[in-house]
């Protein structure tokens, strides 16, 4: 099974974009994923748009407030870690190098949040769930499955987030792996090439080559072409019509999930 109803402390349970053209980026996603939508009202008449993939929420989207475009700020995805208590990290956060964005904050009665940095920059935000645990599918083809860090300094990112979350962390020389509680739950990479810091979602797809080929079809661009993992798996950097970035995968074995 791929539908889950909780995700344990530590886990990256949401992710959502924040786009500077929302109509069009939403008619890209639900084009190239197949998803549905749900517009929950935000107030001054912008919309939350909730994705839906087999009746289950999977992601989200919203438009970029004025305030936040102006500062140049490009669209880009959003990555949440579930916790069990948002307001006793706050301290942990700052303690150890990170600065807090906003937040804690209540989301109507959705959840508790807050937004932090990590030393390195990369932005991250923490959800205390209420009536809204995350995604209720994941690992399945159109859904989340994987969360990676880009980062110019993995060293301190993982001494940050170890006192956060308590992560662990297993290298194979080049490529870190995030393990929450024994769970695989993401990954690092050392980037030493100028690119800012920044945490990016997977989404499986069944099939690389028709989607990436879809992706431009769309109105959007590869970043990076296709790549083969030594499992098989294939994955592409892509990015939507207006300039968000997200991996494209074709897992060689997508792994249900176990609660």
């Amino acid at each position: 099974m791929y539908t889950v109803t909780k995700f344990p402390h530590g886990t990256f349970s949401w992710v959502d974009c924040v786009s500077t053209d929302a109509e069009k980026a939403k008619a890209f996603y639900m084009d190239l994923f197949g998803w549905g939508k749900i517009e929950v009202p935000m107030g001054d008449d912008a919309t939350y748009t909730m994705f839906q993939l087999q009746g289950k929420n999977v992601a989200a989207l919203a438009p970029m407030q004025p305030e936040v475009r102006a500062m140049g700020i490009p669209s880009h995805w959003n990555n949440y870690v579930t916790v069990d208590d948002v307001d006793a990290l706050a301290n942990v956060v700052t303690d150890n190098g990170g600065s807090i964005v906003y937040g804690p904050m209540d989301v109507f009665d959705s959840g508790r949040m807050i937004q932090v940095h990590d030393p390195t920059g990369a932005g991250i935000g923490l959800w205390q769930p209420r009536n809204h645990i995350g995604a209720g599918i994941v690992n399945t083809v159109g859904a989340l499955c994987w969360n990676e860090l880009n980062t110019p300094d993995a060293e301190a990112a993982k001494t940050f987030y170890a006192a956060l979350f308590g992560w662990e962390f297993a290298s194979d020389g080049h490529y870190i792996h995030i393990l929450n509680r024994g769970r695989g739950n993401g990954g690092m990479l050392q980037m030493d090439t100028g690119m800012p810091p920044c945490w990016m979602p997977y989404f499986h797809i069944a099939d690389i080559d028709a989607g990436v080929g879809r992706v431009k079809e769309l109105g959007g661009n590869v970043v990076v072409p296709q790549n083969k993992l030594p499992d098989g798996s294939i994955w592409s950097v892509v990015a939507d019509p207006a300039g968000a970035h997200f991996y494209l995968i074709q897992l060689s074995q997508a792994e249900a999930w176990q609660e």
